[in-house]
């Protein structure tokens, strides 16, 4: 008996619990933002991706033709090695070989420099999308700017996404 009265003390208070915080939810004033579509909307984004490719330009075409020196060498091999003496075949594969070190070392560097600049690029750009939510959030009286991923559900209308595109687009 006990324990059917302490279940339905228990049931009553998450139950007034609840109640009380979907009243105090109501008087707040919510947004919810989607990071993801705006980095893919704004043009900064483009730019940034431009601009990497063409800083790291140079570097991928030393990369893109040792590929093609390798796939070269190994057809040469195949093509040509019924023809060749043990001596040149040793050689080739040598070369094969001592390229293909090559190509993973460049390849390895290029993408963590490139990686790394990414991310520090990208930082500058999610700065500024950050500061446009929080000025969009205190121009509009928002209490709670919350990720769309973080959200389960939330009518079209609470979100600002387009707004903080709008608002990053102009800037530079």
């Amino acid at each position: 008996m006990n324990k059917v009265i302490k279940t339905m003390v228990m049931g009553v208070a998450a139950s007034g619990m609840l109640l009380a915080s979907s009243v105090m939810a109501a008087d707040q004033k919510i947004a919810v933002v989607n990071f993801q579509e705006i980095m893919g909307k704004i043009p900064q984004t483009a730019a940034l991706m431009q601009s990497l490719e063409a800083e790291f330009k140079d570097e991928k075409t030393i990369i893109t033709q040792l590929e093609k020196d390798i796939k070269y060498y190994q057809e040469k091999i195949k093509r040509d090695g019924a023809l060749m003496s043990t001596k040149e075949k040793e050689e080739l594969d040598v070369k094969v070989k001592s390229l293909f070190q090559e190509y993973q070392v460049k390849g390895k560097a290029l993408q963590q420099k490139a990686t790394q600049r990414q991310n520090e690029e990208t930082n500058k750009i999610i700065a500024l999308v950050r500061q446009a939510v929080d000025n969009i959030a205190v121009k509009q009286d928002y209490d709670f700017v919350l990720s769309q991923q973080a959200v389960v559900y939330s009518k079209p209308a609470a979100s600002i996404t387009d707004i903080v595109v709008e608002h990053v687009s102009k800037l530079k």
